[in-house]
């Protein structure tokens, strides 16, 4: 573990000339801060697979390590998708202080979703227009990654940094759970007391809101069974795709107009996600399609689909579940030759850190000096990886917050913008002096 030697009082360090002093050094590392920003972006970290993490680690690692960070790598041996060709490889990084004192983390992931189509621009180029920095993650999260080590690096340069210790960790794997990234170090300890007491995650939920939490998912895996034929004579066989459409026709007729209606407290945004949501992650029936040529005339035996359930605070986990096995269990009973077999791929509780923790306190104060306007306090509909923390690690005083705008996640053209970056750094340093002087 590194340490760096005080040259100011902690005291001092929320002091108004002190504050200003920080915010300038970051308002002159603007450049610097879209650099990293596009260096991260040009190393194209697809999950899946998990292409490029190692490298995208290591690039996070050699930067804070030339500052006096001490540099770990720490594979997700066993977890889903690691293997030598796409190792699971996360980097987390410590800093200390002369004196004991609280950590603050800063933990963002680094892997994106693939880019998919409809960009006008190279996804990976990193390109910069318009006061906005373009790219596949851009948003989601290599902008808040970047601010985050701005934010520190700045902390450190301004003499403020007299007590406790910090850490900025890139992790991978959260767009498919986290297992191999924070939930493989949360299992580790790297996420528990004493080690760390305050956790901000960049993610990009607006400039000027602390993100408290999110709603829970279920997703499930429903295959339905049927008995091959020749498709001429369908009569003789038992055609799957046909009872998952019998599955569908229940879901849309019967289970989506209920879900609207059940809404909750959860300041959850956008609005359309205050209410309970399912979504057809997919589909797969019947004969593959990776090869040339036509089909062969066959009834299908079989037919998967994956749903997506997001539900509320308000909802038991076990009623959620029971929903989609009610209309499974009723087919069954009245629809000839019906099959199935349910399948759990993931489940997590809806999260919500208390409005008085003093990471919340800090961060929404931040806010308020930097933004001049209130900080609004509110819940992702999507979950994200403070799920590990509070879960596995047990460590409650966890909140979301960085750049970027929710709704241009997993987008073509996704973007941050420039200015949002530089806010946002200044929040999080602002924050950062005022939990390690003990304060939110």
């Amino acid at each position: 573990m590194s340490t760096v030697m005080p040259t100011a009082n902690p005291t001092d360090a929320r002091a108004p000339q002190a504050r200003d002093a920080l915010f300038t050094r970051i308002e002159e590392r603007r450049d610097d801060l879209v650099a990293l920003t596009q260096a991260l972006i040009q190393i194209p970290t697809i999950n899946p697979p998990g292409d490029a993490y190692t490298d995208c680690a290591e690039l996070i690692g050699r930067r804070l390590a030339a500052r006096g960070f001490g540099v770990e790598y720490v594979r997700g041996v066993g977890s889903a998708g690691d293997s030598d060709r796409y190792p699971r490889t996360n980097v987390i990084a410590r800093i200390e202080a002369a004196r004991p004192g609280a950590c603050v983390h800063f933990n963002g992931h680094i892997d994106v979703v693939p880019p998919g189509q409809g960009w006008t621009v190279d996804p990976f180029a990193g390109l910069v227009r318009d006061g906005r920095v373009y790219g596949r993650g851009a948003c989601d999260m290599k902008g808040g990654i970047a601010a985050s080590i701005i934010a520190v690096e700045a902390l450190l340069e301004s003499g403020l940094f007299a007590a406790g210790a910090l850490e900025i960790s890139g992790t991978v794997d959260e767009e498919s759970g986290g297992f191999g990234g924070v939930g493989h170090l949360a299992r580790l300890g790297y996420f528990s007391k004493p080690r760390v007491d305050h956790v901000i995650i960049p993610e990009p939920l607006n400039v000027d809101r602390v993100c408290v939490g999110h709603r829970g998912v279920w997703w499930a895996e429903i295959e339905t069974k049927g008995r091959v034929a020749h498709g001429s004579m369908p009569f003789l066989g038992n055609c799957a795709v046909r009872h998952m459409g019998a599955v569908l026709h229940r879901i849309e007729e019967e289970l989506i107009p209920r879900l609207a209606r059940q809404r909750t407290e959860m300041p959850v945004v956008p609005e359309g996600a205050r209410q309970s949501t399912i979504n057809i992650n997919a589909i797969h029936g019947g004969q593959r399609e990776d090869h040339d040529g036509l089909p062969s005339p066959m009834v299908p035996d079989r037919c998967r689909m994956v749903i997506d359930r997001r539900y509320l605070i308000e909802e038991d986990p076990e009623a959620v579940r029971g929903e989609i096995v009610a209309i499974l269990e009723d087919l069954r009973r009245c629809r000839s030759g019906f099959d199935y077999e349910l399948r759990e791929v993931l489940a997590f509780l809806p999260t919500m850190t208390d409005a008085n923790a003093p990471v919340v306190r800090a961060v929404a104060a931040a806010i308020e000096t930097v933004l001049a306007r209130p900080a609004q306090r509110v819940v992702s509909p999507g979950t994200y990886d403070q799920k590990h923390i509070v879960r596995t690690g047990l460590l409650k005083d966890c909140i979301a917050y960085g750049p970027g705008i929710l709704d241009l996640a997993h987008q073509p053209d996704e973007y941050v913008e420039i200015d949002a970056m530089v806010q946002s750094a200044k929040v999080m340093a602002l924050a950062t002096l005022d939990l390690l002087a003990g304060g939110g």
